[in-house]
């Protein structure tokens, strides 16, 4: 596996090479993306920008549904019925990228467009939900809903494992000692199983900073860094490499390749970062020094 990884960041790092000397530093702080004009004028500001951006309002939209979802299903619903919804729920990780891009783009914009304007009249004093120009549409914010369902399962899934792993005998002490279900879950299961939440969470952002069709068909792609995520606009690393590859010439796809290095190491960090916070969670559960 390590192998793989080094020969991957090998040739990434190889074909990268030519377009960061041709971009220099203004690689990481320039928004347009004009590689193959004269003269080339190309940056991953605002592409790295949007991918954080989408991916972090889709954990914040995923998470709590997930974990909220495998608790009920381990721990408060009857197990045939806890079975049978999560085998419902997990449908949802084998649903294709296209699928939910295609859905995305004719179901769910339209929907969400009542949402974003309730949204933007009532918490429109906050720059995040403030459309400017009163339009909504393929944005950032239908961007990440449709992030968040397609994480949803992935993070749930693994919470209800972490969740079943649970010793017995933490919950019926809690239990004896007069605690309630609540109390048992907040004293019991949810410190048992940090470090796993943990993982899970990580595997989902994983998921949400690479993902690509389903992005791209949502997205009205712009370069610019906006928080205003009801404004129509936005783009990704990955949708970006996924719409712009097959029409790039020479330098547009070794351009395209740096920037796949970026969301190659932003990944690396993240999962890095991830094991880190799981070992430590895992060392204090232990009670170890």
């Amino acid at each position: 596996m390590l192998v793989l990884i080094v020969a991957i960041a090998a040739f990434l790092i190889v074909r990268a090479v030519p377009a960061f000397r041709e971009a220099g530093l203004g690689f990481f702080t320039e928004n347009d993306w004009f590689p193959d004009a004269v003269p080339a004028q190309f940056g991953i500001a605002a592409l790295a920008f949007g991918t954080v951006l989408s991916s972090v309002l889709a954990l914040i939209l995923a998470v709590p549904v997930a974990l909220g979802s495998a608790l009920f299903l381990t721990e408060l619903a009857p197990p045939r019925i806890g079975r049978w919804t999560g085998y419902l729920l997990d449908l949802l990780a084998a649903v294709p990228s296209v699928v939910y891009g295609l859905w995305g783009v004719y179901f769910l914009v339209p929907k969400l467009t009542g949402v974003s304007r309730f949204l933007d009249d009532n918490l429109g004093f906050i720059p995040l939900f403030d459309s400017r120009s009163n339009t909504y549409g393929r944005s950032v914010f239908a961007a990440s809903v449709v992030l968040a369902i397609m994480i949803l399962p992935i993070i749930a899934a693994i919470a209800r494992e972490v969740f079943r792993q649970v010793p017995r005998a933490d919950r019926e002490a809690a239990l004896a000692i007069g605690a309630t279900r609540w109390e048992t879950i907040r004293l019991a299961v949810l410190p048992y199983s940090r470090s796993g939440i943990v993982g899970a969470v990580m595997l989902g952002l994983g998921r949400a900073l690479g993902e690509t069709i389903a992005v791209a068909l949502v997205l009205a792609a712009s370069f610019k860094i906006d928080f205003h995520i009801f404004e129509p606009g936005g783009n990704t690393i990955a949708a970006n490499i996924a719409t712009k590859f097959g029409e790039a010439g020479v330098q547009g796809r070794q351009a395209l390749i740096a920037s796949g290095l970026v969301l190659f190491a932003i990944t690396l960090v993240v999962n890095v970062v991830a094991r880190s916070v799981v070992y430590r969670s895992g060392i204090a559960a232990e009670g170890k020094p």
